[in-house]
């Protein structure tokens, strides 16, 4: 299946040969492939990121680390049994000779188009993109720094000397005033005080 643009087109999916878009498009195996749900192991099905594939140049077939490494890693005594037992004893300079392939573009450029995002530093683009702190954001990096929480649009707070975001509740524990009857609650905050007339 020839993933080459027709008629001057976006290029086809390697998964599902369906044109590929740039907001959608990933590139591994020398090929375009649909972030969601094009760009997954071709044996367990598992979605891929950046840091995840393993790619098979020769089938132009793109695998998570883990079966790639057990359908195409190093064979014998010693592999596979975890990092400990792992015994190099191929290769002339007792390397392993059959380690996944390692896409150039992954080491070349941070991002591939579109705006970096504040997070991960990865691609944004347009239809997944949020806008805070003076960043862009990608949906899923959309979170607070302090304890991960999802945000949106009502629930940011932006710390622009940061230049990063946080939750309503992190913000305020960090960058809120200090000192007694603050962060205690509403019903902390009274006034001793006698009120005149009562």
């Amino acid at each position: 299946m020839s993933t080459k643009p027709r008629f001057g087109g976006a290029p086809k999916c390697g998964r599902c040969g369906k044109s590929v878009y740039t907001a959608e498009e990933r590139l591994a195996a020398g090929k375009s492939w649909h972030y969601i749900p094009c760009f997954t192991c071709k044996l367990c099905n598992k979605t891929l990121q950046s840091t995840t594939v393993a790619e098979n140049m020769k089938s132009h077939e793109i695998y998570c680390k883990s079966c790639y490494g057990k359908n195409f890693g190093p064979k014998g005594y010693g592999y596979g049994a975890g990092a400990g037992t792992l015994s190099m004893d191929g290769g002339d300079k007792g390397w392993a000779t059959d380690n996944a392939p390692l896409s150039e573009a992954l080491y070349n450029n941070k991002y591939l188009g579109g705006n970096e995002c504040g997070r991960c530093g990865g691609s944004v683009y347009t239809a997944e993109e949020q806008i805070a702190a003076g960043l862009s954001w990608h949906k899923s990096c959309f979170l607070c720094k302090s304890c991960n929480k999802r945000l949106d649009s009502t629930t940011v707070q932006e710390s622009i000397e940061e230049q990063d975001i946080y939750c309503q509740a992190c913000y305020g524990r960090l960058f809120g005033p200090k000192g007694y009857g603050y962060g205690a609650g509403a019903g902390a905050l009274s006034n001793t005080g006698k009120v005149q007339g009562y």
